[in-house]
């Protein structure tokens, strides 16, 4: 099993929406390593760790599970924001997971998780760091869900 931090942008799919949906395709990733992520070392069941991010309060506002294998994102064959004119069906160049809900937490601002020494080396808190998708190290993962969440793996 493994731990992935996932940033969202709550105005356009926050936690409350992950809530109410049940699930999620995270599509829409451009980038070659966060799409690697997802298509080469995610798997059903691996932690995830869902940031609100480009908000008036950055930081971990709940808990979701990868609940399916990468598949092509639809959106690169779709006209508009994510569409990729050297996609084809036959040879797809971005992938995408689900996510499913699991709980809210009480919101661990990038502040709260920059004063803990023990994070020091968690990726989001890395000068320039602009991945929307990060893997967590399960000590990290522990540190942030029992001491900082007051909730038990």
């Amino acid at each position: 099993m493994r731990y992935w931090l996932m940033k969202s942008e709550p105005s356009e799919f926050s936690i409350d929406d992950l809530a109410r949906e049940g699930h999620v395709a995270w599509f829409g990733v451009r980038n070659y390593q966060a799409r690697n992520f997802m298509r080469d070392q995610m798997r059903v069941g691996d932690g995830v760790l869902f940031y609100h991010s480009s908000c008036a309060e950055p930081g971990i506002a709940g808990l979701a599970e990868v609940s399916t294998l990468a598949y092509p994102d639809e959106t690169q064959f779709e006209e508009g924001h994510y569409f990729d004119p050297k996609a084809t069906r036959e040879n797809p160049r971005w992938f995408n997971v689900e996510v499913k809900y699991v709980k809210h937490t009480r919101l661990l601002s990038i502040g709260e998780l920059r004063a803990c020494p023990e994070l020091a080396t968690l990726r989001i808190l890395a000068r320039g760091n602009r991945l929307s998708i990060t893997p967590v190290d399960p000590d990290e993962w522990n540190l942030i869900l029992n001491k900082m969440a007051g909730e038990r793996v």
